[in-house]
């Protein structure tokens, strides 16, 4: 009796999840692939350097962490060696105490060149001229050891992810990523390997930053795209879900800033960006990825979240979502599909019907899908009007929106001590109408809303 009793009132601990579940990225890796200084084409201009050329690996690896690399190139008159810099670059990719001394030399190399530019750029060389649109791939212009300070091909920045575990289909732009059965295991992966990925990554993230700061236009649109794309899909990785992302975030703020034709490739690049997961939680979390602090950021913040949802919800290729003056009234009639019923049934034909016994259990399995994917529809909605520059000529499409918003969402959530994902959803729905509301009242609304015979 007293296990009916428990079972009667027991409460549900399912709930809208606070962390998008990633996809497989980086599988686990034992040991660094070798990596090897090719010196053919180099020839030694003092002892030391010879000593060094000649080294093998392991002694090669000594000059740098003993500060013998350091003493050799830093405050050169003569440049470092290109593949010296390739050398150290994919050193990144190496345990910490190895990739520590890598991008510190790397970084301070790339600062010397800046400062002595500054100082004088006759007797140390110039940026070069600025780049044309080139191959998708590379920098086109004058070759890059006539160029300084030395930035990598977006090719050897792929190869860099690959190297640190990154399998196929996460660093290839055809179609979005796929979780893989190994995930269980990925994610049980030790810390020490997980503490070893991220800091590899910031230090890429912090060296491409100053490249791309530096020399703005050493890489093309469509090489800014790609590497934009890449960075999205491998940010996605299980065991970096709960890592903080502030250099990344930097790095991409710095690329957009890059792109030279900016209005024409940001519906490419939204279109691509919206497929490099199938979640709606992993795609919530690459806009969120894009800090609001810039125009160029906010405006892909704004259309994205307008991409997304459309795709999400399979009105991509039906809807004008590129006219500026249409995207409130297209939210509006996008909230009307929004209704956690309808995406009930939207769910529910891609999976086969249960069997009696499982009846039950299915429907609440998909009842929750179905409120978290609304969860992630209205806070990519909120994303859309937050980003928008509301003026008084939107007054009527906004209270179209609260009213949309009152009608197909919040009357529709019946909450349930045993579904607190209803509640969660429940909770969105108010703020994000409460916000609406301010808005409202924030932006002064023309005359005929108010009172449409004043001039009669």
């Amino acid at each position: 009796m007293s296990r009916l009793l428990v079972e009667k009132f027991a409460v549900s601990l399912q709930d809208i999840p606070q962390v998008h579940p990633g996809e497989i990225v980086f599988l686990p890796r034992q040991h660094p692939l070798p990596c090897f200084l090719d010196t053919s084409q180099l020839k030694p201009r003092s002892a030391l350097e010879e000593l060094f050329l000649s080294a093998p690996p392991s002694q090669q690896l000594f000059f740098l962490r003993s500060g013998l690399l350091s003493n050799l190139y830093l405050h050169s008159t003569a440049p470092c060696p290109v593949p010296v810099l390739q050398w150290l670059l994919k050193l990144l990719t190496w345990p910490p105490d190895t990739s520590s001394r890598a991008f510190g030399l790397l970084w301070d190399l790339s600062m010397d060149e800046l400062f002595c530019q500054s100082g004088d750029s006759h007797s140390c060389g110039g940026l070069g001229p600025q780049v044309g649109q080139g191959s998708p791939l590379a920098p086109a212009g004058p070759a890059e050891e006539d160029v300084r300070p030395w930035c990598p091909l977006v090719q050897d920045v792929t190869e860099l992810f690959q190297s640190l575990g990154a399998h196929s289909p996460a660093v290839c732009p055809l179609g979005p990523c796929s979780r893989m059965p190994e995930q269980e295991d990925r994610e049980q992966q030790d810390p020490p390997q997980e503490v070893a990925l991220e800091a590899s990554l910031n230090y890429i993230y912090k060296f491409l930053t100053l490249c791309v700061y530096s020399r703005p236009g050493i890489y093309t649109d469509a090489s800014l795209l790609g590497l934009i794309e890449l960075l999205c899909r491998t940010s996605l990785d299980v065991g970096l879900r709960l890592l903080p992302k502030t250099d990344l975030q930097q790095l991409l703020l710095q690329l957009l800033e890059c792109i030279r034709e900016w209005p024409g490739k940001l519906q490419r690049l939204c279109r691509t960006i919206s497929w490099v997961s199938d979640h709606h939680h992993n795609l919530l979390a690459i806009v969120q990825l894009f800090l609001d602090v810039t125009p160029r950021a906010r405006k892909l913040r704004n259309q994205l979240s307008l991409v997304v949802i459309a795709r999400l919800l399979g009105q991509e290729e039906v809807l004008p979502l590129w006219k500026e003056k249409s995207q409130l009234p297209l939210l509006s009639w996008l909230l009307g599909l929004m209704r956690p019923s309808a995406l009930r049934q939207h769910l529910g034909c891609e999976h086969r019907p249960p069997c009696l016994e499982q009846q039950p259990k299915a429907s609440a399995e998909l009842d929750q899908k179905a409120c978290c994917l609304c969860h992630s529809l209205l806070t990519l909605a909120g994303v859309v009007v937050s980003s928008q520059d509301v003026t008084s000529d939107h007054w009527g499409e906004l209270q179209l929106l609260c009213m949309q918003l009152d009608r197909h969402i919040n009357t529709h959530i019946q909450e349930s001590p045993k579904a607190m994902y209803r509640t969660r959803l429940k909770d969105l729905a108010t703020q994000t109408y409460i916000r609406w509301q301010e808005l409202l009242t924030c932006c002064q609304p023309k005359a005929q809303y108010f009172s449409p015979w004043k001039d009669i």
